[in-house]
């Protein structure tokens, strides 16, 4: 052990040479038994929370057996076989219960849960919701709904531990602003979904739950960081979810698992009470937003959300409504598309989804013009990167501290714990051979003042304005484009620093962006992804390639998008794609 007091060893207040070395192996020793004990401290909390959740999902079990045992068996396939409009409808004019619907949606959850890992939690709290409910006269417009919710949205009296066990046994003192809204509208949240730790990660795993399995096919992965929410509803467990976007983590996905994801301009919904690791971006904000099997359900969910509830709990979100007439109308669109943005080259089943698509809207009737995203390889790394990054990493890296590191993240945080100047250095050496993860290391270093982080943001503006003068010139109403996909085998998204600019460039310039599917992968698509080499050629694009092989069967979408606060805009889009789809929709499902 070190003396306690080193000045007793001092003679004349120099310290004896000989001493050091039982010095040095004295404090080494204390380091490695205090790094010992906090590991040790580490895995109890996160065992606990483990146990906790087994017994979490024994009292769901629990819970439809006694309800069971009370009014019989539940005819859980013909509830959770309806649309989520055809169910609202019935909920309301007292046809089906909001218990019956409740716990025919608890037991599809469990089964579907048995089968791809995706629930996180579930809140025993929905029971004693589901008699308030039922007295309530006023029936909102989600009046006896059953929803999921992502892991880290807060719910009063749960964890929202984001896979962290910084996080574990903290319980939230009330509700997100959006759980609140859902509860006023009649809406029953009922189990919170698992995401990848930290959200900073497109695979879905964490520590604590472990890893969540695409529903269509269980070697690959769902996506992340909203993969619990894609399982869930893409295995027919919810008809509506929640989850968050920075990335891409709502569009992905719903890309991955066959369903729709939407995701607003920042504000139009609440986030407050949305938890997070990383606080305090501004460059690039996180946003929530809805996942449903259709594109009706996102419609309902947002004509239910858009209240007078959320704009007095939340007053940053502006008063605005849902627009109905911007919805509805019909006259033709103007739509700009393009299948590649010449950075992350879209799989060939991916860019054939957007012709496709494209070809079926012009018989429909709308005008459809090429349209082609300015400057993304600068965006991607000096805009998105650099800004979503601009301390390097290290308020990220703190809230890892004596955690274990879920092994989809390991190479990630590597990276990210690269001195400055190693990744400089890494940066130099690589950028003749390997110009775009040159530049994704270089931008990992972040802005080093203030001055420079308020350059990135004037930076970020100006491409924003670039991006929507190249829209105005064309006259675009919207934008179809490709989404991220397909699924791609489990582990290749863990060392995938940067894959998803199709997704993410949306999130940069704060546009509104859903994802539906439109068809699968065929055998030919299959073929022709042998001769994929991407834009770059690159470890990235050879990774994407194995990653997606043995893709057949498997969903295809595309991406729409529309211009800030235009979210009715973008859902008339993905409904357009819907109806002229319809044809192939079918052999999207399970």
């Amino acid at each position: 052990m070190i003396p306690v007091n080193l000045k007793q060893m001092l003679p004349q207040g120099e310290l004896d040479p000989r001493l050091i070395p039982g010095l040095l192996c004295g404090s080494a020793t204390v380091f490695l038994t205090l790094k010992w004990m906090r590991r040790r401290q580490t895995v109890k909390k996160v065992e606990e929370a483990q146990k906790k959740r087994e017994e979490s999902l024994r009292h769901m079990e629990d819970a439809v057996l006694t309800f069971e045992r009370q009014n019989g068996k539940i005819n859980m396939d013909a509830i959770v076989s309806m649309p989520l409009a055809e169910l609202a409808a019935k909920l309301k004019d007292g046809s089906v219960t909001p218990d019956t619907a409740l716990y025919a949606y608890i037991v599809k959850a469990l089964e579907v849960h048995k089968q791809v890992n995706c629930l996180a939690d579930f809140l025993p709290e929905c029971e004693a919701q589901l008699k308030e409910v039922k007295k309530d006269r006023a029936k909102g417009l989600l009046y006896g709904v059953p929803v999921s919710i992502k892991e880290h949205y807060g719910y009063k009296g749960h964890d929202s531990n984001c896979g962290l066990a910084r996080y574990i046994n903290i319980p939230e003192q009330q509700d997100s602003v959006i759980v609140q809204v859902l509860k006023k509208q009649g809406a029953i949240p009922f189990v919170k979904t698992n995401a990848s730790q930290s959200m900073f990660n497109f695979e879905c795993s964490n520590p604590i739950n472990g890893q969540t399995v695409n529903p269509r096919d269980h070697t690959k992965t769902t996506g992340g960081s909203t993969g619990g929410e894609g399982a869930l509803i893409g295995g027919g467990g919810s008809l509506l979810g929640f989850g968050s976007d920075i990335a891409g983590s709502i569009r992905i996905p719903s890309s991955y698992c066959g369903i729709c994801g939407l995701k607003p301009t920042v504000t139009r919904l609440s986030a407050k009470g949305i938890g997070s690791p990383v606080y305090g971006l501004s460059s690039v904000q996180l946003m929530i937003g809805p996942m449903a099997r259709d594109v009706d359900s996102l419609v309902l969910c947002l004509q239910a959300l858009l209240c007078e509830e959320m704009f007095r709990l939340d007053n940053t979100v502006p008063p605005i409504p849902f627009n109905e007439n911007l919805y509805s109308n019909s006259t033709p669109l103007r739509i700009g598309y393009y299948d590649t943005d010449d950075y992350a080259l879209p799989v060939p089943c991916m860019r054939r989804a957007v012709l496709e698509t494209k070809k079926l809207l012009q018989q429909a009737g709308h005008e459809l013009i090429q349209f082609t995203p300015p400057r993304v390889d600068y965006m991607a790394s000096e805009l998105f990167v650099k800004g979503i990054f601009a301390d390097g990493a290290s308020t990220l890296l703190d809230a890892f501290e004596g955690d274990i590191i879920d092994t989809n993240l390991k190479s990630q945080i590597s990276v990210y714990r690269l001195p400055r100047w190693t990744k400089k250095i890494l940066s130099f050496i690589l950028r003749p051979l390997f110009p775009r993860i040159a530049k994704e290391l270089n931008a990992l270093c972040g802005v080093r003042s203030a001055k420079e982080l308020w350059a990135q943001h004037a930076a970020i503006q100006a491409y924003r304005e670039e991006f929507m003068d190249e829209w105005k010139k064309l006259n675009l109403d919207v934008l179809l484009c490709p989404a991220m996909g397909p699924a791609l085998n489990i582990g290749v998204l863990g060392k995938l620093w940067d894959a998803s600019s199709t997704t993410y460039l949306y999130n940069m310039l704060n546009f509104p962006a859903g994802v539906l599917p439109v068809t699968v992968v065929t055998e030919d698509d299959e073929e022709q992804l042998k001769q994929y080499k991407g834009h770059y050629n690159d470890h990235w694009d050879n990774l994407i390639k194995e990653g997606a092989r043995g893709g057949v069967g498997l969903p295809v979408a595309v991406q729409c998008v529309a211009l800030p606060w235009q979210e009715e805009l973008c859902l008339r889009l993905m409904k357009e794609v819907e109806r002229v789809t319809h044809h192939r929709k079918r052999r999207c499902s399970l």
